[in-house]
């Protein structure tokens, strides 16, 4: 059970912290400069951990198992941090806008889990995204 909780527990924790560190950052700063020290960290702590929990492979062992994702990845972890500095810089409020975009990924990735994985589309999935975004008009409605 506990290595079933542990993983979501830290996305929770890093993702809280993740957008409140979006938010700080510096209205008046580049937002790609931003994310110029934010992977130069990231590097460096993704190599460390490499070696703390590394099963004995060497990097470049590691490094010749590479497919296309890692590298679309990087790409797409530009957009995620690019967009959500700017929302922020936007004047859209923390407490609504992660709200806002995981009610509509929800709607997406059940979309692409039926697609591309084959993954069952369920009555119960649907009326959650259908309850997701309802609680978003209900949020937003003034």
């Amino acid at each position: 059970m506990v290595s079933y909780v542990w993983p979501i527990a830290l996305v929770v924790l890093s993702n809280t912290v993740y957008q409140i560190c979006a938010k700080e950052v510096p209205a008046g700063m580049n937002a790609f400069a931003s994310l110029t020290v934010t992977y130069l960290v990231g590097a460096l702590a993704s190599g460390v951990l490499f070696f703390v929990t590394g099963n004995g492979a060497g990097i470049l062992q590691e490094y010749g198992r590479l497919n296309w994702a890692p590298f679309v990845m990087g790409l797409v972890v530009v957009g995620l941090e690019a967009g959500w500095i700017y929302a922020y810089k936007a004047g859209w409020p923390v407490s609504t806008a992660f709200i806002v975009q995981s009610a509509i990924l929800a709607g997406f990735l059940l979309t692409v889990g039926y697609m591309l994985y084959h993954e069952p589309l369920a009555w119960n999935k649907i009326a959650g995204v259908v309850i997701c975004l309802v609680g978003l008009y209900v949020m937003n409605y003034r």
